[in-house]
């Protein structure tokens, strides 16, 4: 292929096949394809990319076209954009933006990024409520020139920015053009204050399912909107995060691919040495109990099926508590309950899995020797400890996730892992406690 015809079958590259190639292409060839895409192509593109991969493009350009593409960024975006910079980069950021814009993102910047402050976009459509409606369509077009965040609501504030009320569109476009803007607005708004989680911003969105939320501060004054599209990102992105915490690992805090390995050895090392430290004590539960293998020593075949359903059922019941807090389904009011629930649920499992451990011992014993005179005790053994470490794992893994949040840490720590690694240690006791107590004959011989 000559290089004319490679340039125009590149030239014909769309949007779409350079977003399906993003995730396996290097910085350069990213930035090669983005320079491929028409001006209006690209700042759409550009607007769609995380902000990550925003400031990866930027630091691959040169000064003057990286100014370019700051500046098409709207203010919510930009301090993103800004707060994962580094220090000199950032001066360098704002100080290409214009006098209004700086300041729009220099106050967004004062907010934690994981707040409703610091997801708001503070361009948003406003009306007086004296005004009528004609005036009001009037005002409220000369705003949509100002690249507003929506138009779908107008927000009806008094002289001193508190929020009074939303009017739609559609009821202005409704009513009477000399009806009054405080005659047909809803004053019962839902709203969020500026320094709510943005997990909890999201949960308001489902209850209520709202295209925007205005965001008050202390004193009912409005500060921004939080919209849709900003708070499907933070879901997307909260949900990754408690994932990856579920699987024993800290959060990545960019895409894996992007990820450096030693980065990724760090953020897995940290739990897999907590996790290898925590399993020495299954080591040293095992120790204890050495002289009651040498004498029974069918008891050890058993000890990976004891372990594993204890482990089994803890992460279970912790994936399980853990989305549920996540959804807003259980609080920490509702640990009584998640108690009970797990009470029975876990009895009921472990009666399940200790009758299938006494049938296959039924079973092993009809057929061979291997549990002398001592099956039925053995099959005891098995099945009771089968139901105390699955009611055990039950228990812990529902519980640990509401301490933790009681404690203000995050629930998602109480990890699979974890839990399985906290229940093989008990499930060991259990298990040994047990056959001292059903094969105390065998273990005195």
């Amino acid at each position: 292929m000559t290089e004319e015809s490679a340039q125009k079958s590149a030239e014909k590259l769309l949007p779409e096949e350079l977003r399906d190639a993003w995730s396996v292409l290097d910085t350069q060839e990213r930035v090669d394809g983005f320079r491929l895409l028409t001006p209006s192509q690209g700042e759409e593109f550009f607007e769609s990319l995380a902000s990550v991969e925003q400031l990866e493009l930027l630091r691959a350009f040169p000064p003057s076209e990286r100014r370019l593409w700051v500046r098409v960024l709207a203010p919510d975006d930009a301090a993103d954009l800004v707060q994962l910079a580094d220090e000199h980069e950032r001066a360098e950021f704002l100080s290409v933006l214009d006098e209004m814009n700086r300041r729009e993102v220099t106050a967004l910047l004062a907010y934690s990024e994981d707040d409703a402050g610091g997801l708001m976009s503070p361009r948003y459509a406003r009306v007086r409520p004296e005004m009528s409606v004609d005036e009001a369509i009037l005002y409220l077009r000369k705003q949509a020139a100002a690249q507003l965040e929506t138009i779908y609501y107008g927000y009806v504030l008094d002289r001193q920015q508190k929020l009074l009320g939303v009017v739609s569109f559609r009821d202005l476009f409704r009513a009477k053009g000399q009806a009054s803007i405080s005659d047909i607005m809803k004053k019962d708004v839902v709203s969020v204050p500026e320094t709510m989680d943005q997990e909890a911003v999201g949960r308001i969105f489902a209850e209520h399912d709202l295209i925007a939320l205005p965001v008050v501060d202390s004193e009912a004054r409005m500060k921004g909107i939080v919209t849709a599209d900003d708070i499907v990102d933070v879901v997307q992105e909260e949900a990754t995060e408690d994932i990856q915490k579920l699987g024993g690992t800290a959060a990545l805090e960019a895409p894996y691919l992007d990820v450096s390995v030693f980065g990724m050895i760090k953020k897995r090392a940290i739990w897999l040495i907590i996790l290898f430290l925590g399993e020495m004590f299954t080591i040293t539960a095992m120790a204890r109990y050495e002289h009651s293998i040498d004498k029974v020593a069918f008891l050890a075949s058993f000890v990976p099926l004891i372990i594993s359903s204890g482990g089994n059922s803890g992460s279970q019941a912790s994936t399980l508590v853990i989305r549920a807090m996540a959804l807003g389904e259980v609080r920490l009011r509702d640990w009584w309950r998640v108690m009970r629930r797990e009470l029975l649920t876990g009895l009921s499992l472990g009666l399940i899995l200790g009758t299938i451990g006494l049938l296959r011992i039924a079973l092993g014993a009809a057929g061979s020797t291997t549990y002398g005179a001592f099956a039925t005790e053995f099959g005891l053994t098995v099945a009771i400890s089968l139901v105390g470490v699955v009611l055990w794992g039950a228990l812990v893994g529902s519980m640990l996730p509401i301490v933790l949040s009681k404690l203000r840490l995050d629930p998602a720590s109480a990890s699979a892992p974890l839990v399985a690694t906290l229940c093989d240690v008990t499930g060991l006791l259990i298990y040994f406690n047990a056959a001292h107590y059903f094969l105390a004959r065998a273990l005195q011989a």
